[in-house]
């Protein structure tokens, strides 16, 4: 038997599994493979009144917000890791320029149980964290509780939260959706499973075999994926361990760039708007900065054989 093909090109997973309005779970690894790519075509195609959810985006959610492109916000943390701020996320909410923006506010080990709680198939997961904290005031998916076992303490169950769609990064995917990953993890399975659609956007698309030489690290299971995408370079300017390290330069002149609305909307215009897809990126980013970028050295894991 022979498995369908869900290989397609970013611009039409953007356009069939992002609808107006919808929610996306993005930036799930933390600091690292976050698929601006994925950003930068939401852009283009004028997508409208998003909900954006997760743990640490970098700069791709203010990226969002100053396109327009964002009703609210369910996040833990959203600014420059780099240099601090994320200029329209402060402009949003402090000025409601270019537009109002709703927050709400998660603690990272809150945001993690509400996507595993989904994951799980549960309706919420019960925590001590942020007990004695004004983030309760602040969240309404997080509610105070007495325990119905042990001595009647306090506690507060954390919603299980059900994204649209996840955006997520694999350093290897074959042409059914099953991807391979390393490095750090983050909450990404959580969010693969809580999801609804999951976009996959993989550095390599590769036979199956390749995968079932190393299956211990196939964490996303293909049956839940949507879509597959071939977009080499696609967190540029964060990281993928044993592909590129970071642009930490690029984050240095974002900063600079988008600390006015007019400084950032210029930036979008040479870097998204005025740019057909993420080829035509790359290119402008350059060849020469690229290279510099891939990694010197590297350290190879052990090899395990896998054979009966």
């Amino acid at each position: 038997m022979t498995l369908d093909s869900k290989l397609v090109t970013l611009d039409e997973a953007i356009a069939k599994f992002v609808p107006v309005g919808c929610s996306v779970v993005t930036g799930t690894y933390m600091e690292q493979k976050i698929p601006f790519a994925a950003a930068h075509e939401i852009i283009r195609q004028q997508k409208r009144d998003l909900t954006l959810i997760g743990p640490i985006s970098d700069i791709l959610f203010d990226q969002l917000i100053g396109a327009g492109c964002v009703e609210r916000v369910m996040a833990t943390w959203v600014g420059n890791v780099m240099m601090g701020s994320a200029y329209n996320f402060r402009r949003a909410v402090e000025k409601d320029d270019p537009m109002p923006l709703d927050v709400v506010d998660y603690t990272n080990f809150t945001m993690s149980l509400a996507l595993h709680a989904a994951a799980l198939g549960v309706p919420f997961l019960p925590t001590r964290s942020t007990l004695g904290s004004s983030i309760l005031e602040e969240n309404p998916h997080l509610l105070v509780f007495e325990s119905p076992v042990g001595d009647s303490e306090k506690l507060v169950a954390v919603e299980a939260l059900h994204p649209d769609v996840a955006i997520v990064h694999a350093c290897k995917a074959d042409a059914q959706g099953n991807g391979m990953v390393w490095g750090n993890l983050g909450i990404t399975l959580d969010a693969v499973a809580a999801s609804s659609s999951v976009i996959v956007i993989a550095e390599e698309v590769v036979p199956a075999e390749t995968l079932r030489r190393d299956p211990n690290r196939v964490l996303i299971p293909g049956f839940r994926v949507n879509a597959v995408c071939h977009v080499p370079w696609s967190c540029h300017p964060s990281p993928v361990q044993g592909y590129y390290n970071r642009d930490d330069a690029w984050f240095r002149e974002y900063h600079k760039a988008s600390k006015t609305l007019q400084g950032y909307r210029a930036w979008l215009k040479k870097w998204v708007l005025d740019v057909p897809d993420w080829v035509a990126y790359l290119d402008k980013v350059g060849p020469e900065r690229l290279k510099k970028l891939k990694p010197s050295s590297g350290i190879h894991s052990d090899p395990v054989y896998t054979g009966f």
